[in-house]
């Protein structure tokens, strides 16, 4: 299973890309591998030497206990220190954000794929809409045309 988090394409231009880790429990996984999550609108933020997961969302598993279960509530990533070194030094810098891209499993482990972001402005992402659609047009047409 694979969630993507569509609006980071929309939203941010992806620099440069990395897989982490994520600490879940064990509904949570069953959870994610039934598809039963949400990255739109989280982020990652690097808080001392750890990076935490903020915003994403997992809803409760239906056959498990969901007393006192918060589906929004931080997950720490499990990454190397060299790694979380080298983006809390790249968004030091300024302008770049840390954009959750996808969540997949790979055999029994659930792993999160980062990017490196930078904010598209207003105008950026009208003209990546004209150019999708006028690609779809085009498309379109050759479809027709066979």
């Amino acid at each position: 299973m694979k969630i993507t988090n569509k609006r980071a394409f929309y939203d941010y231009e992806i620099l440069d890309r990395l897989e982490a880790g994520i600490q879940l429990s064990g509904s949570e996984v069953k959870a994610i591998r039934d598809g039963h999550a949400d990255l739109s609108g989280s982020f990652v933020k690097i808080i001392g030497s750890e990076g935490y997961l903020v915003n994403a969302k997992v809803f409760p598993y239906a056959f498990a206990r969901s007393e006192g279960y918060d589906e929004q509530r931080s997950r720490k990533l499990l990454m190397h220190k060299k790694e979380l070194l080298s983006l809390k030094a790249k968004t030091a810098s300024g302008g770049l954000t840390i954009v959750p891209i996808s969540l997949y499993n790979t055999g029994q482990l659930i792993k999160l794929e980062i990017g490196v972001a930078k904010g598209k402005k207003q105008y950026q992402k009208k003209e990546a809409k004209k150019r999708k659609d006028i690609e779809k047009d085009i498309a379109r047409e050759l479809d027709e045309r066979t």
